[in-house]
């Protein structure tokens, strides 16, 4: 094999070529090409077949992302998946080269089921059953695989699977965990929908106090993170983080999570929606949440907080500011406070370049609304931090300083982004909740 294939992909990150090259001779040929009107995302879902002479590509060409068979001569054979879901990880093609492997959100945009199907269209098959989300890990013959698989309120369940759909055995099935949660009495996640006034449904999950009073008006923490592409409303287990979050619900508090436009898995319109504006619709979400929220009668309007890290303390930063009104307290845990601070192949891939988006990038910096800002504010920032640079935190106090906001600002010596070893994270969590109970 002497062929190595290229991706080439513009600054703007939206125009992508994929190039084949003769290792010998040097020379290069454009065998497929796309273009977006805003930008392109790359996946590692390139996957050429045993004869050489086809691959697999995904693309969000035909507004979600799915997947091709082309050939080495340039030509797009066939579309494989279609529909209005997206294909959410891609597994390989088994063995024979007949059948290929994919994750899905065909069953909703908080569902992930593994699928089967052959390559020239004459079946698919659901390899997983239960309600959730489910992930695989193949073997190399792709005849088997591990499947990880949670739901909202049940803790990861492991098992090998074989490539039919069969089960053939528990490999973790946390029974220890389950039997601690029913011990406590711990509060259950559940979903639910409302309709901004733009008309675009957006979805989320509510952790409702254990032994809850509809008749009492309860405070609220709305949990974020929002970022592009992302989702936070999943039907999955959420790992430490839920578990501080039941214990807050425990507490007296309803627990909040919304995805915003701008999150995956409904298609490349929705999550494109943001483009050039990084949090200005993802805050009008936000501030239709908390308009949502306290017209239940079992909410508290007055107090309605929000939590969040990185992009997710980037958005509570502008709940706090550019929704004061309807936010009475904020936790930014590392946040991106103006995207000028941010790594340039992911800010300029939503945003562009300063140069051509300097009001994208000024109107929504948490920075240039600070005197706006009338709620109890928790700023916390590692100095060590090499993905959202401490900068960020510098920057946002001073402005809070030149705006006379009070607030409360902690900060983690020499910790990076995940604020983690000699008992970090346990102390963050620790402060965080005393805010949250002194606040909220």
């Amino acid at each position: 094999a002497t062929t190595l294939s290229i991706q080439r992909l513009n600054r703007l990150q939206n125009r992508l070529e994929l190039l084949l090259a003769d290792a010998l001779m040097g020379k290069t040929r454009v065998v497929l090409k796309e273009q977006s009107e805003t930008y392109i995302d790359i996946t590692d879902n390139l996957t050429f077949l045993e004869n050489g002479q086809e691959f697999i590509w995904s693309s969000e060409k035909d507004g979600y992302n799915h997947l091709y068979l082309h050939d080495v001569a340039g030509n797009e054979k066939v579309q494989l998946t279609s529909g209005e879901w997206d294909v959410t990880s891609f597994y390989g093609v088994d063995a024979k080269g007949k059948n290929f492997y994919y994750q899905s959100s065909e069953e909703g945009p908080t569902q992930r089921h593994v699928f089967a199907a052959s390559l020239n269209g004459n079946f698919k098959r659901k390899l997983t059953q239960n309600k959730g989300q489910n992930s695989a890990l193949f073997s190399k013959t792709n005849e088997y695989f591990i499947n990880r698989h949670s739901d909202a309120n049940t803790p990861p369940f492991i098992s090998l699977i074989a490539n039919k759909g069969k089960q053939i055995r528990v490999l973790k099935d946390n029974a220890t965990l389950k039997e601690k949660l029913i011990a406590v009495n711990a509060p259950q996640k559940e979903f639910f929908s409302f309709k901004p006034s733009h008309g675009t449904s957006l979805n989320g999950w509510m952790i409702k106090p254990t032994n809850f009073d509809p008749t009492k008006k309860h405070p609220v923490l709305v949990s974020i993170y929002g970022g592009p592409g992302s989702n936070t409303v999943n039907d999955s287990w959420g790992s430490k983080t839920q578990i501080w979050e039941m214990m807050l619900a425990q507490q007296g508090y309803i627990v909040v999570s919304v995805d915003n436009r701008g999150t995956g898995n409904r298609g490349r319109d929705f999550k494109h929606s943001t483009y050039k504006q990084l949090g200005k619709l993802e805050v009008e979400d936000y501030i239709e949440t908390a308009k949502y929220l306290g017209k239940q009668g079992y909410v508290n309007a007055a107090r309605i907080g929000m939590y969040g890290w990185s992009y997710g303390g980037y958005m509570s930063s502008l709940a706090l500011t550019k929704g004061a009104d309807y936010y009475s307290m904020a936790i930014a845990v590392a946040p991106v406070t103006n995207w000028r601070f941010y790594d340039s192949v992911y800010t300029e891939r939503f945003m562009r370049t300063p140069q051509e988006n300097a009001k994208g990038y000024d109107d929504n910096s948490p920075i240039n609304h600070v005197d706006k800002m009338k709620g109890a504010y928790l700023l916390v920032h590692g100095t060590g931090d090499d993905n959202v640079h401490f900068q960020n935190t510098v920057e946002m106090t001073e402005a809070l300083i030149e705006a006379n906001k009070q607030f409360e600002l902690y900060m983690y010596p020499d910790r990076n982004h995940g604020i983690y070893g000699k008992n970090a994270r346990l102390h963050l969590f620790t402060k965080m909740t005393d805010f949250i109970k002194k606040n909220l």
